[in-house]
């Protein structure tokens, strides 16, 4: 079994669902991502203008950098809430996701420090400029798929990256040559038209971004398409056949509180500042922080008194 075998057998013994290696270098994505950036996909996401270089490298991102290591972490949920309450995407149903990843990786990068005391590098959860579908596409987990997400084949969408970039040379995998073919079911799907053609999010559009990372009021043009969704959405996983293959997550970390599986409209509604904190203190839920999501409940209210 060479190196390359070893560490990914060992990320899939720490919980981890894949693992794969591809070679750090330019990842020739300059000019897609800065027409993106020209035609304001972005939104007010003011962060995604800064470290571009670094962004679209990593060997700049981290000194030295010869590989980097692509990891998924499964969080289809187990149970889902009911149909008829509030909506939050599946992946703020547990604990942080930012965290969990990020232990995880550091259990990784002891181990392969433990074998080479003198690799360096750095690991990162969504924490830093990295095109991480990217990467984990050229490391052969999956394929970006129309609705701009990473689709592992045989498993879905529904999945945490992480990555270590590390000066170690390694042996590397391929991309997989699955795809999405003629179909166009997320296009479709999407309430807002956020795909406003295939394998481009318009973040302006999105029900995610105007629920979470927006810090203003919601377009107006969007409130009458939240679709129940008070946190983020799952609209264009939830309706794409790769997802028919998913599984329940094996981590219990994402199962979510029976407080949280009970939450409805009038709890959200009436919720104060202290319970917003108490329910959701280890949750990725906090990055709306309250006053976003009353925001959003108000907004599903007066939807349904029309």
């Amino acid at each position: 079994m060479t190196f390359s075998e070893e560490i990914k057998a060992q990320a899939v013994t720490l919980g981890f669902d894949a693992c794969g290696i591809c070679r750090a270098t330019d990842s020739g994505e300059e000019e897609r991502y800065m027409q993106w950036l020209r035609d304001h996909c972005h939104g007010d996401m003011g962060y995604l203008e800064r470290n571009i270089e670094k962004r679209l490298d990593p060997r700049l991102l981290v000194e030295g950098a010869r590989s980097v290591i692509s990891v998924a972490l499964n969080y289809y949920p187990h149970r889902t809430l009911p149909a008829g309450v509030p909506q939050f995407a599946f992946y703020a149903y547990g604990r942080d996701y930012h965290q969990v990843v990020r232990e995880k990786l550091h259990l990784l990068f002891d181990w392969i420090r433990q074998r080479c005391p003198a690799v360096t590098g750095r690991s990162f959860s969504d924490s830093a400029p990295v095109l991480e579908r990217f990467w984990a596409a050229q490391a052969g987990l999956g394929f970006i798929g129309k609705n701009t997400l990473l689709i592992l084949p045989g498993k879905g969408s529904f999945f945490f990256l992480g990555e270590l970039i590390i000066d170690l040379e390694l042996d590397y995998d391929q991309p997989v040559t699955q795809h999405c073919g003629s179909c166009r079911r997320c296009l479709d799907a999407c309430p807002t038209r956020a795909l406003d053609m295939p394998y481009r999010l318009n973040a302006r559009q999105c029900i995610s971004y105007q629920t979470i990372e927006n810090r203003g009021t919601i377009d107006p043009a969007i409130v009458p398409l939240l679709s129940n969704n008070v946190y983020g959405c799952d609209i264009c996983q939830k309706v794409c056949p790769w997802n028919h293959c998913s599984r329940p997550h094996t981590t219990p970390d994402f199962t979510p509180s029976e407080a949280f599986l009970s939450l409805d409209l009038a709890q959200l509604t009436a919720m104060d500042e202290e319970r917003w904190r108490n329910l959701f203190r280890h949750s990725a839920v906090k990055r709306s922080r309250f006053t976003g999501l009353k925001r959003n409940a108000e907004a599903i209210s007066k939807t349904r008194n029309k």
